[in-house]
């Protein structure tokens, strides 16, 4: 079974994916993410067809702390941020948690 990207965020933030040919996607503008980031993200985690979850780094902090719990320990979908200051170190452990080892290992010899 093939799997999708999906994307949640401002609607600029998801138009771009959308372009690309993103079909699965939850558009929340900036004044409703207090309110509706987190049901569109337990949406997104519960949906069988989606293996990739895209979100900008900033709106991490608009969820709630169980839905920020259950994104950043979730193995499939695995949760992708985009932006923000977390640098290399941050994507090493996204790909390290979705594929269960590090590629980048060997750099730290």
């Amino acid at each position: 079974m093939s799997q999708e990207i999906a994307v949640i965020g401002s609607p600029d933030f998801t138009a771009g994916f959308r372009l690309a040919g993103v079909r699965r996607f939850a558009s929340v503008p900036d004044d409703d993410k207090p309110a509706e980031l987190d049901s569109a993200v337990e949406r997104m985690l519960a949906d069988d067809e989606v293996g990739i979850v895209v979100m900008h780094d900033e709106d991490l902090d608009h969820l709630s702390r169980q839905v920020r719990q259950e994104v950043e320990t979730s193995v499939e979908p695995v949760l992708v941020t985009l932006g923000g200051t977390a640098g290399s170190g941050g994507l090493r452990e996204q790909i390290k948690r979705a594929i269960g080892i590090d590629l980048m290992e060997e750099d730290q010899e």
